[in-house]
């Protein structure tokens, strides 16, 4: 599907630059942490386009506007978007950014467009119906990865299914989600760390979901699911831990580790990109 992604400057005026990156998903995170002088300095060597990379082939973004101080970001990959260092790389972003707002863009690419005053619709990937990522059987081999790409699926207090997140977040099958777990394989408890969840509460017709990424139109869910209440937890995955307890039990994050982890990251990043 490739590593592109979307970047746009904000000028003082309100006028903006739109960026494209080919090979610039991964690591936009990292790239961030320079700062907004270096992080402005490598979006004007980016390639200056016109058009933009809708929901489903975008798989970065940054918006920097110069004029009211704030940064937008999102990835679908890399530490922002890892259980383990998300909390790190979000407060060292902070740290490079002192001053400004930072936002993470649960919406993608559409919340670039909003925050601009634009149409979100524009770069909605129409027709391409929904992609859901296949149940996972205890034993996969993906949950024994440092960082799977993993949905827990919580349901009531006594389920617990695990799904490859590689494709729409669950939470946008609606009830219909219920029907294809059914008979599926059941985990008992997911220990292992997600990168996005959901706990469904069929009694009392109640939904919770999270993500460490982006999913499309993520403030719209309450529509898919006619007659629920839908809450969305955001990053919160420690909601889903707390909501379905005995289901859901993630290693614990060291955070000075992940600090550290990042930065090691980040040094590597700027290393490779400055190398002749």
């Amino acid at each position: 599907m490739g590593d592109r992604a979307n970047v746009v400057v904000v000028r003082e005026s309100g006028e903006y630059e739109l960026y494209l990156s080919r090979f610039g998903a991964i690591g936009i995170d990292l790239d961030l942490l320079a700062g907004p002088a270096e992080a402005l300095s490598m979006a004007r060597h980016l390639k200056a386009v016109d058009w933009w990379l809708d929901d489903v082939h975008c798989q970065g973004a940054a918006l920097l506007d110069l004029g009211r101080k704030v940064l937008m970001l999102f990835a679908w990959e890399g530490p922002s978007a890892e259980m383990r260092h998300r909390a790190a790389t979000l407060e060292l972003l902070q740290e490079a950014w002192t001053g400004w707002e930072v936002r993470w863009m649960y919406d993608g690419p559409a919340e670039l467009r909003t925050y601009l005053g634009l149409d979100p619709g524009h770069v909605r990937a129409r027709g391409s119906g929904l992609a859901v990522g296949p149940l996972l059987e205890p034993d996969d081999e993906e949950l024994a990865d440092p960082e799977p790409m993993l949905a827990v699926v919580t349901v009531g207090t006594e389920h617990c299914y695990v799904l490859a997140n590689i494709s729409d977040h669950p939470v946008r099958e609606g009830a219909a989600l219920l029907d294809r777990l059914a008979g599926g394989p059941e985990h008992g408890v997911c220990r292992a760390p997600a990168d996005a969840g959901i706990h469904v509460d069929p009694l009392r017709r109640r939904v919770g979901w999270w993500v460490l990424g982006a999913s499309a139109q993520a403030y719209e869910m309450p529509q898919r699911w006619p007659g629920w209440t839908v809450e969305f937890w955001q990053d919160r995955w420690e909601e889903h831990v707390l909501t379905a307890p005995g289901r859901f039990s993630p290693p614990p994050v060291d955070h000075a580790r992940a600090l550290a982890d990042v930065r090691s990251a980040a040094e590597r990043r700027r290393e490779t990109r400055t190398r002749p």
